[in-house]
């Protein structure tokens, strides 16, 4: 069985050294590629102001984001629910700078390279010279991203679940199929297609095709296969 958890972050900035603090984390789990349904949803206290510009993107204030739990206090609830699973996040080098960063700052063990994948230079591998930001790879793919009016943790971990899926070559249903497509969805099994049975045709053969043929053969044929 392999597990992967595939996530995705919002911050108050683009640099944690410099006082950048987590605001938000989304994750959904894969088995064998394949989504469980299981996520994990969480916003975070950042004890901090959220400047304008970050505002803009994810629309979180601190106003808001002061009445959820700081980074310590779900620090566990967050490393039992990804366990030892692959983590699977886009520019992932971002995401988990921020959480080792926050890790850190309370004690504990940061999270190690070799478990993570980045989708960002999967893509960037496939698709050499092209935009391939989230945006870009769900008009690539088809995926329905018209819900993404700002940017917000588990619903881009939905789409880039999605995305994933595709860059390793969609060998998954899509993640973000809505019940009702669902249920509409048709399959083929060729085992089961009723045909109408139909006698051979005979096709007449006139007296001078007949005798061009056999003068084909015994005439003009020097080698035959048969």
């Amino acid at each position: 069985m392999v597990r992967e958890i595939v996530f995705d972050t919002e911050t108050t900035g683009f640099d944690a050294d410099k006082g950048d603090r987590l605001v938000e984390i989304g994750a959904i789990e894969l088995i064998n590629h394949m989504p469980t349904g299981v996520t994990y949803h969480q916003y975070i206290n950042p004890e901090r102001d959220v400047p304008e510009e970050a505002f803009k993107v994810h629309g979180l204030s601190y106003e808001y984001l002061k009445q959820f739990p700081t980074f310590i206090q779900i620090a566990d609830e967050w490393l039992e629910f990804i366990g030892d699973a692959t983590l699977v996040a886009h520019n992932a080098s971002f995401d988990i700078n921020f959480l080792n960063y926050e890790l850190k700052v309370i004690n504990r063990p940061t999270l190690d390279w070799s478990r993570v994948v980045d989708t960002l230079e999967i893509a960037r591998r496939l698709f050499p010279g092209s935009r391939v930001n989230l945006d870009a790879l769900c008009r690539r793919y088809g995926i329905d991203n018209s819900n993404r009016t700002k940017h917000g943790a588990l619903l881009d971990a939905e789409l880039l679940a999605d995305v994933y899926l595709q860059l390793l070559g969609g060998q998954e249903p899509s993640f973000m199929l809505s019940q009702e497509s669902k249920k509409t969805e048709k399959s083929f099994d060729a085992g089961n297609v009723s045909r109408e049975f139909r006698a051979a045709r005979n096709f007449a053969i006139s007296e001078e095709e007949l005798a061009a043929h056999n003068d084909f053969l015994q005439n003009k044929l020097k080698v035959g296969l048969w």
